[in-house]
C-alpha cells in the first residue's frame, strides 16, 4: 500500500478509484454467484456483506447515507452506518450492492453492483424512499425540463431544443402500475418509450449515452438510485431534478430527523451529489451499460466503470481475479 499522508483531495483521489473498483466486484462477483436461481433476498445479501467487508478495509471514516434502508429493516449497510477504518479522510457513502435484484434472480440483462463516495456532506442524506425524478443528457440549456411541469410540456421542450419532432424522442421509464398515466400521455403526443423493469441507477446514465438512443428518463423510482445516478450524471454531464416522495406522517418525521426541512423540495443534480464524487459500478449480469461477471476455469472476469466528477473522467476497468477464483470455485 503506497503512503497516504498527502493532502485529502488526493487521499480521495486515490481511494476512489482501484479501491472502490474492488468494492464493487466483490460484490458484482460475490450476487453473480446465485444468478439464475430465484432468490433475490440470497444474491442481495451476498452483494451486501462483500461489499460491507472491503468497505471496511478501506482507510476512511465513512458514513452511509444512502443505504439498504433504515437501521431497523436493513442488517448491514443501513442508512447512518459507520464503515472504513476510520483512519482517514470522512466520507459520505452511498450504496446499491445489487440493483436489479429481480434481474439477478432471473439472470435477466442489467443488473450490477454500484456505491458512490464524496467528501462527507455532499451527498443527500435522505431516508430509503422512493423519489420521482426526471434527467437528461448533455448539451441542452439548462431548465430546459423541469420536474413540475407537464410531461408533454418537457418532451416538447426536449424536441425544439434537439431540433426534431417530439416523436423523435425517446423517453426510458420503468414498467410500473404507477406509470400507465405518464405513459399514455407520452405516447399520445407520439413519444417513443423504452420500458424497463428494473435498474434505474442504469437508466439515467442511459440518458447521457448517445448510442442508447435515450433522450429522457421519466418517472418514479428509489431515493437510492437517485442520488447514485446523480453522481454518475454529473461526470459526464446532464441535468436531473428529483423530489422524495415523503406520503405519510412518518416519512416526513424521519426525514427531519435528517435535516430535510422541506419535504416537498425538488433537489437538481447539484443537491443531489455536490463535491467530488466518485461512482463505480460492476456489471453482474450483461447490459445496455456492463458485460456481467464471467467465470471461466480459474478465472473469473468483470467489467466495470468508474465516474470522477471533479475531473468528468469515465473509465472502463476490466479485471481478472485469479485468486478470486480460487476462493470462489473452490
Amino acid at each position: 500500500m503506497t503512503d497516504l499522508i498527502v493532502t485529502e483531495d488526493k487521499i480521495i483521489e486515490r481511494i476512489l478509484t482501484m479501491e472502490l473498483v474492488r468494492v464493487t466486484e466483490r460484490a458484482a462477483v460475490a450476487s453473480a454467484m446465485l444468478r439464475g436461481r430465484g432468490n433475490e433476498k440470497a444474491a442481495d445479501q451476498a452483494a451486501v456483506d462483500a461489499m460491507r467487508r472491503e468497505l471496511n478495509k478501506l482507510p476512511i471514516d465513512g458514513t452511509v447515507v444512502i443505504g439498504e434502508g433504515e437501521r431497523d429493516e436493513a442488517p448491514m449497510l443501513f442508512i447512518g452506518e459507520k464503515v472504513g477504518t476510520t483512519k482517514g479522510p470522512k466520507v459520505d457513502i452511498a450504496v446499491d450492492p445489487l440493483e436489479g435484484t429481480t434481474l439477478c434472480a432471473k439472470d435477466m440483462p442489467g443488473s450490477i453492483a454500484v456505491m458512490a463516495m464524496a467528501q462527507a456532506g455532499t451527498l443527500l442524506y435522505a431516508p430509503d424512499v422512493y423519489m420521482d425524478k426526471i434527467a437528461i443528457g448533455p448539451g441542452y440549456p439548462k431548465g430546459i425540463v423541469d420536474l413540475d411541469a407537464a410531461p408533454e410540456d418537457n418532451i416538447m421542450a426536449l424536441a425544439k431544443a434537439k431540433g426534431c419532432k417530439p416523436n423523435e424522442i425517446t423517453a426510458l421509464v420503468m414498467d410500473r402500475p404507477r406509470h400507465a398515466e405518464l405513459i399514455a400521455r407520452l405516447r399520445a403526443i407520439g413519444c417513443s418509450i423504452r420500458l424497463i423493469t428494473d435498474g434505474d441507477v442504469v437508466g439515467v446514465i442511459q440518458c447521457a449515452e448517445p448510442a442508447t438512443g435515450i433522450d429522457i428518463y421519466l418517472g418514479i423510482g428509489g431515493a437510492p438510485e437517485g442520488v447514485l445516478a446523480a453522481g454518475a450524471l454529473r461526470c459526464v454531464g446532464g441535468q436531473m431534478q428529483g423530489r422524495l416522495i415523503l406520503d405519510t406522517p412518518e416519512k416526513v418525521a424521519r426525514a427531519a430527523t435528517m435535516g430535510i426541512k422541506d419535504p416537498k423540495k425538488k433537489y437538481d443534480l447539484h443537491e443531489l451529489a455536490s463535491g467530488d464524487v466518485v461512482v463505480a459500478a460492476t456489471g453482474v449480469t450483461d447490459g445496455a451499460l456492463l458485460k456481467g461477471v464471467k467465470f471461466s476455469g480459474d478465472v473469473i472476469e468483470t467489467e466495470t466503470i468508474v465516474y470522477r466528477s471533479l475531473t468528468g473522467t469515465v473509465r472502463r476497468i476490466a479485471g481478472e481475479h485469479r485468486e478470486l477464483a480460487k476462493f470462489h470455485l473452490d
